[in-house]
Formats: C-alpha cells, structure tokens, sequence
C-alpha cells in the first residue's frame, strides 16, 4: 500500500520517525518479525500529537523502532505494530508503557517479537472473559442474596480474600437455588464483544482452546455446545440434591493455582511447550495462569491485574488478541471467511 494512500494519523507517524526506521505498510502479510521486541499500539483514533509523543518516549528510551506495520486502519480501530531494537527491561518497560498510554489515550502493548505468532494451545477465564457477568453474582441476585455475594466477588477479584474460602463463602449462600432456574439463565448470559471471533479464529490457526475458570461447569459446557469454539473446559461442579444446590462445593475448587496447574497438564498432554501457550482473563486469580505462556493477557482486568499481567487489552472485543499475534485485518478476515 502507497504511504500517501494512509489516514493522516498514520502519514503522521510515518512523517514523525522517516529518518528513525523503515516504513513497512501492511497489505497482504505483514512484516516478517525479525526484532527481538514489538509495541503494538491500539486506540479508536489516533492523532498525531499522541504519535509524536510516543516517538519521543521511544527516543528518550534508546528503543529504537526498524519496521512498522498497520494492523488495522477502521474508522473504530487503529492497530500499529512497531519492531524495536534496543536493550529493553521488560518488566519495567510494561509498567512504563501503561503509564504512558493512560497518559496518551492509547494502549502500549509489549511482547517479545518471537511471541507474535499463533499459539498452539489458548486457555481462557470465563467470567468476564468470555461472557459479560460474573454468575455466581447474577444467581445471587435472583436468589434475593445479590449484594453479598457481589462484594465478596470483588473482594476475590481484588486479591483481598482467597479464594477458595471466598467461593465457599458465596456458595453457601446459593443453598437452595434450583436447576430448572440454571437452565433457564444460561441463554440469557451475554458473550463477551469479539469471543466467537477470536475463538473461531484460533481454531482456524489449528490452535486448542480451554476454558479454565472459577465459575462453574454447568455454563461452560453451555457455551462450549452452543456458542464457542472450546475443546477442553475445567471449571467448578455444582452439587445438587433434589434439584436445587445443596451450598455446598466439589473438591478441587479451580482457583488461581489450579487454573496455572491444569494449563501446565493440557500443555503437557498435547506436547506443547509453555512458549506455545497463551492465556486470557481479568481476575486476580488467573494471574498465576497469565504468568506462564508466550502471552498474559489481562483483558478489561481490574487495576491491580493490569499492573501485573504481562500484557493488557481493555478497549476492545476479545479478537483484538488476534493482532498480538501479528496478523492484520485483511489475514484476520481471510481466517474467518469474512
């Protein structure tokens, strides 16, 4: 693609850093990854002030941009990805960049460049992730317990209380709750913005996916059989008796350490290395997960999360992973029949 043919955000930031590196525009492929770091920038719009800092943030770091490729160029998402050079610390580098793009309006993204592939094996929180509620919490709300069992839901998120002893907590609250009314919840549960997409996608790349979550069973294999492209799901069994929940829970709960324990064993059992492996989630207790594979994504997470988790998407649908993988709209949609 012509560089005159851009949007003026981009022209801009060809403009700006021209003399810095090579201007590589995405058409078909784009470019090899051959850089040992790459900052994918994403925001709804992108103006030129915010480009020009980020230029100078770069300069000011000694990271030196070689190639960068346009990820997406719609009207509602701009997607850039840089290849830097440079002797990067990357845990201080992560923080510095977040701080940036809450500054800039924009959300810095920074992987190793060997990382910007498909990976082999996706494991994926439910809650919050995949769908738009947190279960537990809209259960408690119909069973007239709502406000309870939501304060402690955040407290969990917030890693202010375990979670075993939390989710003990709330599930003795649910005592009573029968299974005709499960059934009648579970279409009712939202997907969360760009699920199917990505889902559908990662089996196109020939990627298994697994659904790891501290919710329950019960809904997992509802959108595993209706809506989304899973092959594997842990998650918590419910225990009934005469229809209804008995408050009590199944051993093992899925918290934080089992999540990264049954990561590390689907992992093992396709033959993958933990390099193939990336996992998604927003909680407290799925940063031991998060902490293991090629990428950590902490999507639409809570403060304390993003701080933490090795990479973050918050103001976008699921499917703009697929662009940390170094794919553009153009492949993206060629993978989906789109």
């Amino acid at each position: 693609m012509d560089a005159n043919a851009l949007s003026p955000e981009f022209s801009a930031l060809a403009s700006l850093c021209q003399q810095s590196f090579f201007l590589s525009v995405a058409g078909d492929t784009p470019s090899a990854v051959t850089a040992p770091w790459c900052l994918t920038v994403l925001a709804p719009e992108v103006e030129a002030a915010q480009l020009e800092k980020l230029a100078v943030f770069l300069r000011e770091c000694q990271w030196q941009p070689v190639t960068v490729d346009i990820l997406a160029a719609r009207a509602d998402c701009r997607v850039l990805r840089l290849q830097l050079e440079g002797d990067i610390a990357f845990a201080a580098a992560r923080l510095a960049l977040l701080e940036l793009g809450q500054e800039l309006g924009l959300e810095l993204v920074l992987q190793a460049g060997d990382t910007q592939r498909a990976p082999k094996l996706a494991c994926f929180d439910m809650d919050s992730t995949l769908i738009q509620a947190e279960v537990i919490d809209e259960l408690a709300k119909i069973a007239g317990v709502g406000d309870q069992v939501a304060e402690i839901t955040l407290s969990a998120m917030r890693g202010e209380l375990d979670f075993q002893q939390s989710f003990r907590k709330r599930m003795s609250l649910l005592k009573g709750f029968t299974e005709a009314s499960l059934a009648e919840i579970a279409p009712r549960i939202p997907l969360m913005p760009g699920a199917q997409r990505l889902l559908l996608a990662l089996r196109a790349l020939g990627c298994k996916t697994a659904i790891l979550s501290g919710g329950f069973t019960y809904f997992a294999h509802y959108l595993q059989d209706n809506h989304l492209a899973v092959d594997f799901v842990h998650a918590n069994q419910l225990e009934f008796n005469g229809g209804a929940l008995t408050g009590g829970v199944i051993d093992p709960i899925v918290d934080g350490a089992r999540k990264a324990l049954l990561l590390q064993e689907i992992a093992a059992e396709l033959a993958l290395p933990l390099d193939q492996v990336i996992a998604v989630g927003d909680g407290a207790n799925d940063l031991p997960m998060l902490s293991l594979g090629a990428l950590g994504i902490a999507f639409h997470a809570k403060p304390k999360v993003r701080a933490e988790a090795p990479q973050a998407i918050d103001g976008f649908g699921l499917d703009a992973a697929l662009y940390l993988f170094g794919l553009n709209d153009r492949q993206i949609a060629q993978l989906l029949g789109e």
